[in-house]
């Protein structure tokens, strides 16, 4: 095996070792010392329980907890003040009421049209991560060095880090552009990839909550004033949707989590799991009068 492929796929393992457990243990921990659960398979278990009733994954939920203000020991709700919001228009999916759709299916449907407009057939979605900067939630024709390598993608090494970091779309030219790191590069041009546009996703905020990326074999593959603009539209549209899931969604969930967590003690019945499980994809949940899904 050549010298520079073996380094590449060394640092493709590096980048790619799970981040996930050490966070959702720091959530088990701070569960049991806020509401005196007898042991981590309790504090798993209603990790588990809120993720997959409110289809919010185990990871966003526990990252949700680690980075909330405490609630306040003396009341049932955890974030009493809160009103329900109604959820952002999604026009890219119609029939489908915003309110009861999950974050996996617009993602997957924003990646879908997106690659639809180019006539591509390389993309991914990454969603903005308080931990590793962006994570990789949905891909399409890409093979598996290329994932592992951009599972996770800080600062100043790619396109899509430079549109989160400038919240404005980004071209580049993979061969010559001089945001990519060298090993960055050869990943990227070994997928038959020469240009990649980035395109921000932010909310009402103004905060940005995600990057597509949709990568094309020809160099030098600009956008037409048409698909800059539909590509814009499906940028405003999804990230208005992905912060009000932030803000209805996972908040629903950790209030479910923390009512359920009042009630537990030593004679709950845990359900321990490894870490690794992920909230199944289940069928989209109603809004109610005193939540948003």
């Amino acid at each position: 095996m050549p010298e520079v492929i073996r380094l590449r796929r060394e640092t493709a393992d590096l980048r790619a070792r799970p981040r996930s457990h050490p966070l959702i243990a720091q959530a088990q921990g701070v569960l049991r010392e806020r509401y005196r659960l007898p042991d981590p398979q309790t504090a798993f278990a209603l990790l588990q329980r809120s993720s997959q009733t409110h289809n919010v994954k185990l990871r966003t939920l526990a990252a949700a907890l680690l980075r909330m203000d405490r609630p306040d020991p003396d009341s049932p709700l955890w974030f009493p003040q809160r009103t329900p919001e109604e959820a952002p228009a999604l026009p890219f999916l119609p029939g489908v009421r915003p309110g009861e759709v999950n974050r996996g299916t617009v993602v997957k449907t924003v990646l879908g049209q997106a690659l639809e407009v180019l006539g591509s057939e390389m993309g991914d979605v990454q969603l903005a991560d308080p931990v590793s900067g962006l994570r990789m939630e949905q891909h399409h024709g890409f093979g598996r060095e290329f994932l592992d390598f951009f599972a996770h993608v800080g600062e100043g090494e790619t396109s899509c880090a430079t549109a989160a970091a400038r919240a404005r779309p980004v071209m580049s030219d993979i061969a010559t552009d001089r945001v990519f790191s060298d090993t960055a590069r050869e990943v990227i041009l070994a997928t038959g990839s020469r240009t990649a546009h980035s395109i921000p996703m932010a909310g009402a905020s103004r905060r940005v909550v995600g990057v597509f990326s949709i990568h094309s074999s020809q160099a030098g593959r600009g956008l037409t004033n048409a698909e800059a603009g539909i590509l814009h539209q499906l940028a405003t549209r999804a990230g208005l949707w992905l912060e009000w899931h932030e803000r209805s969604v996972v908040l629903d969930a950790l209030e479910d989590l923390h009512q359920r967590a009042q009630g537990a003690g030593p004679e709950a019945d845990p359900r321990p799991s490894g870490p690794e499980a992920a909230p199944r994809e289940a069928a989209p949940r109603r809004s109610g009068s005193g939540s948003a899904s």
